[in-house]
């Protein structure tokens, strides 16, 4: 795929990455001290992970127009509630993984009760940041109810919690391409297009905009979700900072089972052209979109 050589993504995320690390840091500190708990939440929340999902939220305020500063605390929110669906989903009860981004997953660190309520405490703090009107400014109270119920859904029994219980029941099952997609569209998908959805509104986009950008959403959620079942096919470990071939192990159904391997990268390829064109519109406000739409399929890790 055709690379957009007039914009840096590299630098972009980078410096995207550093003030979400810095936000993120601020929100942390709400506690009065440093207890066990807050200790857990930390590990994983700072354990240097993409920032994709916020990194999304801020480029998508951005493609409308608006400001980064405006879309930080919803997309700090974001990434909050996604590190806590990691350290769920590595439990035992669940994936029951020993790495997460090359370190020992929270639970194997501070055992399964602190791990619960650890990733408990993130997801209720990016709540708390949600609504509370000291952190959001002057923003419309009415955008920010919006706000919440977007992620709230996108997080939800309606989004991708609904998605983790298709997952853990599919491994009992073997799943067509459509159930596996409707799995995905709620597992990973949801929240991935609810980022940009969010800093969108955040940024004043029209209903013709926010529509464009939902089905970004959707076509990057997918691609993403399907260059994760490649990786765990043919991905370095070392790079990956976690196991490979663990979809095989647990009998699991992907893309890369269902279509072979060569057509499930053409099947992403696909997924990442559809998302790039739904950008048009936005001329050069798009460009930092349009990156990752293409990083999501060249990622390595």
């Amino acid at each position: 795929m055709k690379k957009n050589s007039a914009f840096d993504l590299s630098a972009y995320i980078a410096i995207r990455r550093d003030e979400i690390n810095k936000a993120l840091i601020n929100f942390l500190a709400v506690a009065p001290k440093k207890t066990r708990l807050m200790e857990a939440m930390e590990y994983s929340l700072m354990a240097g992970g993409k920032r994709l999902r916020p990194i999304l939220c801020l480029a998508g305020a951005r493609a409308v127009g608006g400001s980064y500063k405006d879309a930080m605390p919803a997309a700090c929110a974001i990434e909050m509630i996604h590190t806590y669906s990691l350290i769920h989903d590595d439990l035992p009860a669940m994936d029951d993984d020993d790495l997460r981004r090359g370190m020992p997953t929270n639970h194997i660190k501070f055992g399964e009760a602190t791990a619960i309520l650890a990733g408990d405490a993130l997801l209720t703090l990016a709540f708390q940041i949600l609504s509370d009107p000291g952190i959001r400014g002057k923003t419309d109270p009415e955008k920010w109810l919006r706000i919440i119920n977007e992620i709230s859904v996108a997080a939800g029994m309606n989004g991708m919690i609904e998605g983790q219980m298709r997952d853990m029941d599919a491994e009992k099952n073997i799943l067509d391409q459509d159930q596996l997609e409707a799995m995905h569209v709620l597992k990973t998908g949801a929240l991935i297009k609810a980022c940009v959805r969010v800093g969108a509104i955040l940024g004043g986009a029209d209903t013709r905009q926010i529509e464009s950008l939902d089905r970004y959403g959707k076509y990057i959620g997918l691609a993403f979700q399907v260059k994760d079942d490649i990786l765990n096919v043919e991905g370095d470990p070392d790079l990956m900072g976690k196991a490979v071939g663990t979809d095989k192990a647990r009998n699991k159904s992907t893309y890369p089972s269902l279509m072979g391997l060569e057509k499930a990268k053409k099947f992403a390829e696909n997924l990442v052209k559809k998302a790039r064109n739904e950008l048009k519109p936005f001329d050069s406000n798009g460009e930092a979109l349009k990156a990752i739409a293409s990083y999501i399929l060249e990622r390595k890790r």
